[in-house]
């Protein structure tokens, strides 16, 4: 699979019902080659969307990256040790969220799709309205998928 195809799966899935954070998690799991993240991992990302239970705080495409990483590279045992790249990698992808989300204001969800996630309509007109704010969340999470792909090539 191409980078334009997995950044384009990821879009998809975001698409057809999965949150960023799981889309993100989905798509870019064949960055950490054979090891695939499970389905309980999976919907274990699903609050993350809307910004961490619907709190409009920070955006699930970057909780999502942040778990990616963390998945291939965290420790799983309290004696064990993180994989030396693992804070490296998790910052820089942090920072380049930050610059990539800068024209929006922030890193928050509700900088970047602008919606009151308990307010029925507003939710409703995000996933209905097909000249909604959801059209710079594909942008986010295309780009974040991006991102990871380099970061994750380089390390």
């Amino acid at each position: 699979m191409s980078d334009k195809q997995m950044c384009e799966k990821a879009v998809e899935l975001f698409l057809n019902g999965f949150h960023c954070s799981q889309a993100i998690l989905e798509a870019c799991s064949p960055l950490l080659g054979d090891k695939k993240p499970s389905d309980d991992l999976i919907a274990a990302m699903a609050p993350f969307g809307g910004g961490m239970g619907s709190s409009g705080k920070v955006c699930g495409t970057l909780s999502g990256g942040l778990a990616l990483i963390g998945f291939t590279m965290g420790k799983t045992e309290p004696s064990a040790k993180d994989h030396k790249d693992m804070w490296r990698l998790s910052y820089k992808l942090v920072k380049e969220f930050e610059q990539l989300t800068q024209e929006y204001g922030g890193v928050n969800c509700s900088n970047i799709a602008r919606v009151n996630w308990k307010d029925r309509d507003s939710v409703k007109s995000f996933y209905k309205d097909p000249n909604s704010r959801r059209q710079e969340c594909f942008k986010v999470i295309r780009n974040t998928c991006q991102i990871l792909n380099k970061l994750l090539s380089e390390k």
